[in-house]
């Protein structure tokens, strides 16, 4: 997947790496689609722009052997650290950082991403450290594999024709099912987004007799995607009361037990 693609799920790691662990520098940035190298785009706590921007590659620094083993690696005396390249002093120096950490993001066999803690003093990387930092870590590798798989499914639908709506609609399904399971806020309504963009694939056309005005199918559609009453009504511009009544209106002209209910018997006859 593009870079770019991930970008906002390490910015959030890095914000969050240095409120969960108390840190005063934590900074990182996605991997090449090769493999070989990583820009350093997210940033929290540095004093200038000199790490910005910066391109490592693979065994150069710290970040670069982290990315060649795929494991963490620190060092605590970084300006007088041995079994690490130095390449990249002319950028850590201005920072003057001393003990730093680096550490892949994994998806699979893969680095995703690469991911930094340091500090300005003398201090250990001790093991409170780590474990502080392992939630943070964790939710990022987890969201960097959601958003890839959403990704994937959503070029498949991409290329889907009218003659495999079925599956189409299968697939949707699950990227619903994927969008639920996110915790973090941010992220989940980014895959809303591109759930709904999904609905809004050729697809088979609408029926002539749908007795649901525009504004009912607007409704169900994100009712289908798991939104709630107050997400539809942000999306829409509307109150949440007026959701509410768009909803109740959708049950009662398709005869649906519940809300679930009404969304799957619109998107079955092909309402949506």
């Amino acid at each position: 997947m593009d870079v770019a693609d991930i970008e906002p799920v390490v910015a959030r790691a890095v914000r969050d790496l240095a409120e969960h662990t108390g840190l005063p520098v934590s900074f990182g940035g996605p991997v090449a689609r090769d493999g070989r190298s990583f820009v350093l785009t997210s940033l929290s706590g540095t004093l200038t722009r000199s790490l910005r921007g910066l391109r490592v590659g693979t065994h150069l620094g710290l970040g670069g052997k982290a990315l060649a083993l795929g494991k963490p690696v620190t060092v605590n005396d970084y300006p007088n650290a041995r079994g690490i390249t130095h390449s990249y002093d002319w950028a850590v120096a201005p920072e003057g950082l001393f003990g730093v950490l680096a550490t892949p993001i994994k998806t699979g066999d893969q680095v995703a991403a690469v991911l930094y803690l340091a500090t300005r003093s003398g201090d250990y990387f001790g093991d409170r450290t780590l474990d502080l930092a392992a939630p943070v870590l964790r939710r990022c590798e987890r969201e960097i594999v959601v958003e890839t798989e959403v990704r994937r499914r959503l070029a498949g639908m991409t290329d889907q024709r009218p003659a495999v709506s079925g599956e189409t609609r299968e697939i949707f399904d699950e990227l619903a099912t994927i969008t639920d399971s996110v915790a973090d806020p941010e992220l989940r309504a980014k895959l809303r987004a591109l759930c709904c963009r999904a609905s809004n694939l050729d697809g088979p056309a609408p029926c002539a007799d749908n007795p649901l005005t525009p504004r009912e199918r607007d409704v169900l559609s994100y009712v289908a995607i798991g939104c709630s009453n107050v997400d539809i009504a942000e999306r829409l511009g509307l109150l949440p009361n007026t959701v509410k009544s768009y909803v109740k209106q959708a049950i009662r002209k398709l005869g649906a037990r519940n809300r679930t209910h009404a969304a799957h018997l619109a998107r079955t006859n092909h309402f949506l």
